[in-house]
């Protein structure tokens, strides 16, 4: 069982001159790391700060909003990550779930959730809450500049990595038990029943420190990503951790993610975001030793290209969940050739069984459990699957559920909410995939009145229902496409949805 805390510090006490991470022209050896974990940690601490304490946590990963996460860990708290882009609703209804003490946000947060600056972002489609008031009685820690709407009593970031204690910062010890609560990450929900995974310093550092082990990662190889999952293993392993610059974004504006290739040596994408770079005009394949892809699907069309791509670089397909990662790491190579039923997803990192058919994991990497929830010893995936030796091969799913970008969609938490709107009789949400996995997500409503002949964008309740979703649902599920439809297909005695058929009609009324 492996501390992440301790891991890092270990790693950064090992090679204090050794280069630990990057973004744009700014560095930081593991000594200074070190030193910035440290003074935040101690700063903290000289405000108040006790272990045990939870920090709603909404500032971009960068140099200093990666320090502050590490050190707010160092300092016996949680993390907890908070999405500005779920809506208002769905942010409060977190919020009052984990109930922090602390909020850390970037200061134009603050300023573009502030009077009349919400009204404008609003009107833009984007429902952010009151950053200032949203927790009560909330301490507040800013980065970036002091702007108008941050609280005039708020700590700015950049004093706890300026200050006097990162100078003669305290020493890092351990401040509470290492399967102590450390990481609090939301996955679905609706803002009745929210849901976040729960982590421990062992739960993360067990799983990361495997992870790390079996891609080989080693010092000094120069790893690009802005996922902090991926990162803080290669700085466990004493590699050099890059972070794109911000604007960066491969799956949104991929000629930019292009000038930071040629000094990769690992890099991780998810399969959306490396598809938009492979189809970016001038796209160039500089000798990349190791190329990571997860959070979705990794399928043969997607791996064809990028094996064509680069020809001699060791890719690895990941496999695992916000729960516990990674579950399953497979070469390429070994996926391609792999001709039997199923997806091949690699060798088994994490203890596994199959419980009447579905894929059912345990360990050390588990996290502790659901917030609000009791403890989590085992986890049903909901992935059919089959064990040959220690190879692990999907089957299918037995749980209604699809996947768009990283994010797994369980329809059935949010049909019924959807199910209450005025002028909906039926409701149901299908998931239609791509050649590379993704899913686009498409609800398909019966309305009360009016009912189309068939399957039809065109009807009065469609446009009530999409203006009515955002902050009703988790923002990562809302729908691509709203249809109408006269009725929805039914199987055996009870008349369950079938969902299957539903997506065939829906996927051949998109062709």
């Amino acid at each position: 069982m492996t501390d992440i805390l301790v891991a890092l510090l270990d790693a950064c006490r090992a090679t204090p001159d050794a280069p630990a991470i990057s973004q744009g022209k700014v560095t930081f050896t593991y000594g200074e790391l070190h030193a910035r974990i440290a003074s935040v940690a101690s700063g903290l601490r000289q405000l108040g700060f006790t272990p045990g304490d939870r920090v709603l946590f909404s500032v971009r990963p960068n140099l200093d909003g990666i320090a502050l996460a590490l050190g707010i860990i160092a300092a016996g708290g949680t993390v907890v990550f908070a999405d500005p882009g779920a809506g208002e609703a769905m942010f409060r209804a977190r919020a009052a779930l984990a109930a922090p003490k602390w909020v850390a946000a970037e200061s134009l947060l603050y300023l573009v959730s502030s009077r009349p600056l919400r009204r404008v972002a609003r009107r833009r489609g984007l429902e952010l809450p009151p950053y200032s008031a949203v927790v009560p009685n909330a301490r507040h820690i800013y980065a970036g500049p002091w702007l108008p709407g941050t609280p005039r009593l708020g700590t700015s970031l950049g004093s706890l990595l300026t200050g006097s204690s990162l100078s003669r910062p305290h020493p890092v010890e351990p401040l509470v038990d290492q399967h102590h609560e450390a990481l609090i990450i939301f996955t679905s929900g609706t803002t009745a029943h929210p849901k976040a995974v729960v982590h421990s310093r062992a739960s993360l550092g067990t799983g990361l420190a495997g992870f790390a082990a079996h891609t080989r990662l080693a010092p000094g190889q120069r790893l690009l990503t802005d996922q902090l999952m991926i990162g803080i293993p290669a700085l466990i392993s004493g590699a050099h951790w890059r972070l794109p610059l911000p604007g960066a974004d491969p799956g949104a504006k991929p000629e930019k993610y292009l000038d930071a290739l040629p000094e990769t040596d690992v890099m991780f994408m998810v399969p959306a975001a490396l598809d938009a770079l492979l189809r970016a005009p001038g796209t160039r394949a500089p000798k990349l030793q190791t190329l990571l892809i997860g959070g979705a699907p990794v399928l043969r069309p997607l791996l064809e290209r990028v094996r064509s791509r680069w020809p001699e670089t060791r890719v690895l397909a990941i496999y695992g969940m916000t729960e516990i990662l990674p579950v399953a790491i497979a070469d390429a190579d070994d996926k391609l050739a792999y001709d039997g039923l199923g997806d091949y997803v690699g060798e088994l990192l994490s203890p596994a069984a199959i419980v009447d058919g579905e894929l059912v994991l345990s360990g050390p990497g588990l996290a502790i459990g659901y917030l609000g929830s009791p403890p989590l010893n085992t986890l049903a995936t909901g992935d059919l699957a089959r064990i040959d030796g220690n190879r692990l091969v999907l089957l299918g799913r037995s749980k209604d559920m699809f996947i768009r970008g990283s994010t797994n969609v369980y329809p059935g938490l949010y049909e019924p909410v959807i199910a209450g709107l005025p002028g909906v009789a039926e409701v149901a949400m299908v998931g239609v995939p791509d050649e590379i996995g993704d899913d686009r997500i498409v609800l398909v409503i019966v309305p009360s009145t009016d009912v189309p002949p068939g399957l039809t964008a065109e009807h009065p309740v469609l446009a009530a229902v999409a203006a009515a979703l955002p902050g009703l649902i988790d923002a990562a599920v809302l729908p691509d496409l709203v249809l109408a439809s006269p009725t929805l297909p039914k199987t055996g005695r009870s008349a369950k949805l079938d969902r299957a058929s539903l997506a065939d009609l829906v996927e051949a009324q998109l062709r």
